[in-house]
């Protein structure tokens, strides 16, 4: 699960530069929801692993 967490920060920080060099509104958009991706992806795999801990998660 850490490898995807880092995948999902890498992404977000990815998100952030392409944020910093936009100068068209597509790419700023796209950076976005680069961002957005990676700070949710990362929020899910933390809920699903505390989850998995109190034996709450679906099978």
């Amino acid at each position: 699960m850490i490898y995807f967490m880092v995948i999902g920060a890498i992404c977000a920080v990815l998100g952030l530069a392409a944020i910093s060099a936009a100068q068209e509104l597509g790419f700023l958009l796209f950076g976005y929801g680069l961002f957005g991706f990676g700070v949710l992806f990362a929020l899910f795999l933390l809920k699903r692993h505390f989850d998995h801990l109190d034996g709450s998660a679906r099978p």
